[in-house]
């Protein structure tokens, strides 16, 4: 912590080396608070490419669409506007996103629930030399919405978060097979 001295007021900032606007520093200014979260539901647009890293990290990669439905104010019909994604699963230390990917086996036209955050991907272009920038969805957790019968090799499950599955305790990557989620007609209510 430091102290810092401003109009006969000593201001404490938790961070050293971060200054923090505060209403005695600014009058008029309001504190905003930061917030990248993204939910979406859609599909697939291609089959996921996997990369493993000389580190031994692993990151899986696909095209996301999600819908967005609009009526148009000549016609007066419903149309469908699609927004296109790209969005990248790694395999963190505590949990292996980017495996669960492969062994669902998730497909182009997978229905998954995604809640990630942007980032800004930045990067010169080899042809023009022109600098190019796009954002992209880091997958922080994701959840299969197809049926178990809908995706080709998703029968051992059908979500997973950094915990390792739906609230339960995390999976051992010991070869033992997940707690499944109970199948549609067991659900105790």
């Amino acid at each position: 912590m430091r102290t810092r001295q401003r109009r006969g007021a000593a201001i404490t900032l938790p961070n050293p080396g971060r200054s923090r606007t505060t209403p005695e520093d600014s009058p008029g200014v309001t504190i905003m608070a930061n917030l990248n979260k993204v939910l979406l539901i859609g599909r697939l647009t291609r089959d996921p490419e996997f990369r493993s890293f000389a580190s031994g990290g692993r990151v899986a990669s696909f095209g996301f669409a999600v819908t967005n439905r609009r009526k148009n104010p000549q016609t007066g019909q419903w149309e469908d506007d699609p927004m296109f994604i790209d969005c990248s699963v790694f395999n963190g230390e505590t949990n292996k996103l980017a495996d669960r990917i492969e062994q669902f086996g998730l497909r182009k036209g997978s229905q998954l629930f995604l809640e990630g955050r942007l980032v800004l991907d930045r990067w010169d272009d080899k042809a023009t030399g022109e600098k190019r920038s796009k954002h992209k969805l880091v997958i922080d957790n994701f959840q299969l919405l197809d049926s178990r019968s809908d995706a080709a090799g998703s029968a051992r499950g059908s979500s997973t978060n950094r915990s390792g599955g739906r609230g339960g305790p995390p999976h051992d990557e010991g070869g033992e097979d997940p707690i499944l989620p109970p199948e549609e007609g067991d659900i105790p209510f």
